[in-house]
């Protein structure tokens, strides 16, 4: 056993030379958040909150508050049945399925929808839980396209079509898999101009795209049902997995699709098949979450979210100091985005000098983000005050201006 954990010391001691030694953290309840997913700011509901008390009463005198295991034994229950019909009709879809996690739900996807001979297509920076689900994928191929480029998406379904005529012929399938916002960038895929290659190259209909919507549902769509919905072709998507535990303050995630799909998945989805189901009160929280959702009540927030996207924008956008040194601090910002990032080969100290200045923003670098990207992740919430944001501006432009004075003596 002493050998075994001298290894696992000689590891982490070899991460921590690197600087990517990970640690649990917990935020200073006093802390602005700047850092968590949870956009529309409902896990700090008072509104949620009560009415998910209430909903929990109701339900536990017709339900046990445990699944009693996975759904497959004595887990499933009339009430998980019915937020599948509830949740698949606010977004538009034949049918839904619920998993405990989006990470559980992406390893399902990947690990047993795709056939042997099958193709999959992927932008480079889809979420590890789509790469395990790939990595147990029977699927023969699996390869990447650049992140967010239509054009060389096109240039690899044609590679791979030239290399292998039964695609074009419809005897093999391709996968095509992307987020609609991607966590680390917070850009939005093409997904208009990836569907319209797809139905040009692959006329036989054997293109099959699967679009992960963690991060937009709540925040982007009508009432929030996610970019798919918003631009319309939820009819052309095969499959999409919605989570619970970002923007809706709850936990667990779905996978959208056909029946048929649904009761293949139930079959062959290990990641379902052997784990409990989750307990009536995280069904309760999501079914609360969708009822605000379903009934208009989070239109509000997302509109106060967008507006302090656009004000935080404005404010970096008057900052000419972040856009003077490249070197140090580059400010990714999409439209309509309530990601951004800070980039930065100073990650770590920029992140630990917000921290300092009470508020709450993590420095992610490689091999989450890919190397040379380091960066300062920072999330806008609908409670997120301007007086805060403007706050956060200028404390970014003091750490800059630290960083010259510091480059600039070093010449000397």
């Amino acid at each position: 056993m002493q050998g075994l954990l001298h290894s696992f010391q000689d590891c982490l001691d070899q991460r921590k030379l690197k600087g990517r030694h990970r640690t649990l953290q917990i935020p200073p309840k006093e802390s602005i958040d700047l850092s968590s997913n949870d956009f529309l700011s409902l896990s700090t509901s008072d509104h949620l909150r009560q009415r998910f008390i209430a909903n929990v009463k109701h339900a536990s005198d017709n339900y046990p508050l445990a699944s009693g295991g996975s759904r497959l034994l004595d887990g499933n229950s009339v009430y998980a049945e019915e937020l599948e019909t509830f949740i698949a009709s606010f977004h538009d879809a034949p049918s839904g399925l619920l998993f405990n996690s989006g990470y559980d739900a992406n390893m399902a996807i990947f690990s047993c929808i795709p056939q042997k001979g099958d193709l999959i297509i992927y932008d480079e920076l889809v979420h590890a839980s789509a790469h395990e689900g790939m990595r147990l994928s029977r699927s023969t191929e699996k390869v990447s396209f650049r992140h967010n480029s239509a054009i060389n998406f096109r240039d690899t379904l044609e590679n791979a079509i030239q290399k292998d005529p039964l695609l074009r012929t419809g005897s093999r399938n391709v996968f095509v898999a992307v987020e609609s916002l991607y966590s680390m960038d917070g850009d939005f895929a093409p997904i208009k101009d990836i569907l319209n290659i797809m139905e040009d190259l692959l006329p036989r209909q054997n293109g099959y795209m699967i679009v992960d919507e963690a991060h937009s549902t709540g925040v982007f769509g009508p009432r929030g049902a996610g970019i798919v919905q918003e631009l319309g072709v939820q009819d052309r998507v095969f499959l999409r997995m919605h989570t619970f535990g970002k923007a809706l303050g709850s936990h667990g995630a779905i996978v959208l699709c056909s029946q048929l799909t649904r009761d293949y998945m139930i079959n062959y989805s290990r990641s379902l098949i052997y784990t409990t189901a989750m307990p009536l009160p995280s069904l309760v929280s999501i079914r609360t979450a969708y009822e605000l959702m379903d009934q208009g009540e989070t239109i509000s927030s997302q509109s106060q979210l967008q507006s302090r996207i656009s004000h935080v924008q404005t404010l970096f956008a008057a900052a000419k100091s972040t856009h003077a040194n490249p070197s140090l601090l580059r400010v990714r910002h999409h439209p309509r985005s309530p990601i951004f990032s800070l980039q930065t080969p100073f990650a770590l100290e920029l992140a630990g000098f917000v921290q300092q200045e009470g508020m709450t923003v993590r420095a992610i670098r490689p091999p989450t983000v890919p190397k040379g990207t380091d960066r300062v992740r920072v999330c806008l919430h609908a409670k997120n005050t301007e007086a805060e944001l403007e706050r956060l501006v200028k404390v970014v432009e003091g750490w800059l201006r630290v960083q010259v004075q510091r480059e600039e003596g070093c010449k000397l």
